[in-house]
């Protein structure tokens, strides 16, 4: 090999790098961090959690009857239930800290 082929080889290895990293487009997923399961079901259960302390403000506020309050009211608390239930199925079964208050403040409504 000439001397011309070694700096022309150097130079196309040059601008091959450079595109590399400078032509590759991040996508917008790559900064986000990955969410797991279980992420995703602590945030449904805040958002049951969040719905029942609203409903309980609007029916105090009269936007509910007594019937529609209980019937939303137990269909939250079942939804909440089966997030709490899957949520320890995850986590092998060990109660998480979130199931544990929960169960503490079923007892003290009992």
């Amino acid at each position: 090999m000439s001397e011309i082929d070694i700096a022309l080889a150097c130079v196309l290895l040059t601008v091959a790098v450079l595109v590399f990293i400078f032509g590759v487009k991040l996508d917008s997923s790559d900064a986000v961090p990955h969410r797991t399961k279980l992420d995703h079901l602590l945030e449904r259960r805040d958002a049951i959690y969040e719905n029942l302390r609203d409903l309980r403000f609007e029916h105090r506020a009269g936007k509910f009857s007594d019937q529609d309050y209980e019937e939303i009211k137990q269909s939250l608390e079942i939804e909440a239930a089966r997030v709490l239930a899957e949520m320890d199925t995850l986590t092998g079964g060990a109660p998480t800290p979130a199931t544990r208050q929960a169960a503490s403040e079923k007892g003290r409504r009992s």
